[in-house]
């Protein structure tokens, strides 16, 4: 069968389609097909490359190494399509499902009170939100544009930075009057440090002693699984956290939380960027959209 007899843009999108939706039922639901003929189309595309690009269970269908390469290049290639048949129809409006993934902290400082702005923006855009503190895979999430703290890890992702912001150890003054005010690391024996419990934190607090950097390990007793509810925690008076500046400026200004041990703060800074697949010049309408606003309206954290 020559190229010419093959509709591969068809059947490229197809394969993204029943990928993003994580099955073949409800790919051939969206197209209009059977079940078993997509299952055949994705087997002759499979044939036709000469490998395989999805292994199949009974559960859920997971890409090969050859599978995510050609999906997320076959993304692209989509996207530049759509990007052309745009630029040749001139309907340059970005519309459509908008899947976002942030920590929970930037989420409610940053993230929720800037999307009525956004929507007002683009009407044809609609939002699906998910906050949470720990590391999603954006490929297995179908998530488009993701926001992670911390520094990032070699992958095929893209990555915009937002900004960085530094630490502070914070506590309510009714607990500090109760326990007393930490006047250097060794302090911190006698009060109860609460922590995150999720892997990639590391369970203990960085501090800078005669130029000497020591790590003062984390033994209170309650965890949080994200970063708010850990504020939350601290403002009930349940005991000391390090937190980032954004998540507690109105709180230290308005006298709810003091600031600890600065004098001893490594000034270590904890970087923001947003993620997403695929190279700048491959984006849907819509994650561009989002992107260039997100970077425009995060001026400082």
């Amino acid at each position: 069968m020559s190229r010419l007899d093959v509709n591969r843009s068809g059947e490229l999108e197809v394969f993204v389609r029943v990928i993003e939706l994580g099955g073949f039922s409800v790919a051939a639901r969206e197209f209009g097909m059977t079940p078993s003929a997509v299952s055949k189309l994705i087997s002759r595309l499979e044939e036709r490359l000469g490998t395989r690009l999805v292994n199949r269970t009974t559960r859920k269908l997971q890409l090969t190494p050859e599978g995510c390469v050609f999906y997320e290049r076959g993304t692209r290639i989509l996207a530049d399509l759509a990007e052309t048949e745009r630029c040749a129809g001139l309907h340059g409006t970005p519309k459509g499902r908008l899947r976002i993934n942030a920590n929970v902290p930037f989420g409610h400082h940053f993230l929720l009170p800037l999307l009525p702005e956004f929507l007002s923006m683009h009407a044809e855009i609609s939002l699906d939100i998910v906050l949470t503190d720990e590391v999603v895979d954006l490929l297995e999430q179908r998530t488009d544009i993701a926001v992670r703290a911390g520094p990032l890890k070699d992958s095929v992702l893209v990555a915009r930075k937002l900004g960085e912001t530094r630490k502070v150890i914070v506590g309510v003054p009714s607990y500090l009057a109760r326990h007393g005010i930490p006047l250097t690391p060794d302090d911190l024996a006698r009060h109860n440090l609460l922590g995150a419990n999720y892997a990639r934190i590391p369970q203990g607090w960085p501090f800078r002693v005669g130029g000497v950097q020591r790590i003062v390990p984390i033994t209170g007793n309650a965890q949080a699984s994200d970063g708010e509810t850990l504020r939350g925690l601290t403002l009930a008076g349940l005991g000391l956290s390090r937190l980032a500046v954004f998540q507690v400026r109105q709180d230290i200004a308005a006298g709810r939380l003091s600031v600890l041990l600065e004098d001893f703060n490594p000034g270590d800074k904890e970087e923001f960027h947003a993620v997403f697949m695929g190279q700048g010049g491959y984006l849907p309408q819509r994650v561009r959209a989002f992107l260039d606003f997100l970077v425009e309206r995060i001026t400082s954290l």
